[in-house]
């Protein structure tokens, strides 16, 4: 770890840390001495602007990145690592180090480095791939707003609304990183990506390049069979089966809202947008045909989502837990997710959707590993087989019975359904 041995304020916070980093194999090193120059090879001017960590594999960690670097190795410290993986943490804690570097008053004003503020030039890549802390205040605000009403609300009403507030926070978040990536080049489109499509998929929705290729009158007829076949099946089956077996009932009506939305209106909306030049990529992209678990979840099922975690989950985590552990978490806050949307409003069930989705990473994983290979997963029939039972045979742990019967069915008696 290096430091600014020339300020007092550095070396004084430096020695109250020095028996714990050394203690953890830490080396301490001035910025000033020769070694640091050969390691770091940066010019002159920039080697004092802040505090550095040089990694055994000669790996360099800068500012506040440093930092964390280190917080992640201290077990008192780690919880600030943790909570700088949350989307707009990152930055904000980047930008209170660079203020408090650029104003670290020593005695006499001996060891004011000049010229702190950050270059142009880094500016704009920080801001071209990261969102701000403003930037996720509508997806806290929103859900948090959303989970309050509840008192107020009927239960199936309460999980529309937590969807909804969640949907919008998120779809803001995905804007935001487009805006700074510099991906938008219309206002028109841009209204169109936040109000007028479900997708997360900024990357592809919001430049203006038109694709080439057109919807076929296959597509169109075969997203209205959708729609018509969840109709029938919302305004017959859940009639019949209530006496019998409402949980199936439930399912029944549940079945139907989904081919309807998301197999069915969805992707006409998806067509349409298609048909005028827009690259909006479907949110179900025929799933029974997965060969794989990973592919499964990431090109076939709810696609919006996937680009949603990648981007902010998956990506950002990589680099420090590996595709392992960023997998593994991606499925984790999927669980979370969807604990929100079913069992909070169910008020019941809490646990059995986090389970199922982490059940889906271990499958994924273990697709990856050489006993996975040797059954011949992620491929072929055994691969399909093993795709449709782990996602399929533990369903009821997502919409568990407590969600049926105090979500679904109410809902399927409000709109006529039962």
């Amino acid at each position: 770890m290096c430091y600014d041995a020339a300020c007092p304020f550095c070396v004084r916070w430096t020695n109250r840390a020095r028996g714990t980093l050394e203690s953890r194999g830490f080396v301490i090193i001035p910025l000033q001495s020769d070694w640091a120059r050969r390691a770091l090879k940066v010019p002159e001017a920039d080697l004092l602007r802040e505090m550095r960590v040089v990694t055994l594999q000669g790996e360099v960690f800068g500012g506040a990145d440093a930092l964390l670097y280190l917080a992640r190795r201290i077990a008192w410290a780690w919880p600030l690592w943790a909570l700088a993986s949350v989307p707009g943490v990152k930055p904000l804690v980047g930008a209170v180090y660079r203020i408090i570097a650029a104003n670290r008053t020593c005695a006499g004003n001996a060891c004011r480095v000049p010229n702190l503020t950050v270059p142009t030039a880094t500016r704009i890549s920080i801001r071209t791939n990261t969102v701000t802390w403003i930037d996720t205040l509508p997806l806290f605000g929103l859900t948090g707003l959303g989970i309050a009403l509840g008192q107020f609300l009927p239960p199936w009403i309460w999980m529309w609304t937590i969807a909804f507030a969640l949907f919008a926070g998120c779809k803001w978040l995905t804007f935001r990183l487009a805006v700074h990536r510099g991906l938008i080049t219309k206002g028109s489109r841009a209204v169109g990506y936040l109000f007028a499509w479900p997708g997360m998929d900024a990357r592809a929705f919001l430049p203006d390049t038109p694709i080439a290729t057109k919807p076929t009158l296959a597509a169109w007829l075969r997203s209205g069979v959708n729609v018509v076949i969840g109709a029938a099946l919302l305004l017959t089956a859940p009639r019949w089966l209530l006496d019998k077996t409402p949980l199936l009932a439930g399912w029944a009506g549940m079945v139907g809202v989904v081919l309807i939305l998301h197999f069915g209106l969805f992707d006409v909306l998806a067509l349409a947008w298609r048909r005028a030049g827009v690259n909006a990529v479907p949110l179900m992209r025929n799933p029974m045909h997965s060969y794989s678990l990973a592919e499964f979840w990431s090109r076939r099922w709810n696609t919006g989502f996937h680009q949603l975690a990648h981007d902010f989950i998956f990506r950002p985590l990589h680099g420090r837990l590996g595709a392992r552990g960023a997998t593994a978490l991606v499925f984790a806050v999927s669980g979370l997710i969807h604990e929100l949307v079913i069992s909070v409003p169910a008020r019941g069930g809490y646990g059995f959707p986090t389970f199922y989705f982490l059940l889906q990473g271990a499958g994924v994983l273990f697709e990856r590993t050489g006993w996975g290979r040797r059954f011949g997963l992620g491929r072929g029939a055994r691969g399909w087989l093993f795709t449709i039972t782990v996602t399929i045979a533990p369903a009821v742990w997502v919409f568990h019975p407590p969600f049926i019967r105090h979500v679904i069915l109410p809902m399927l008696r409000a709109i006529g359904a039962t």
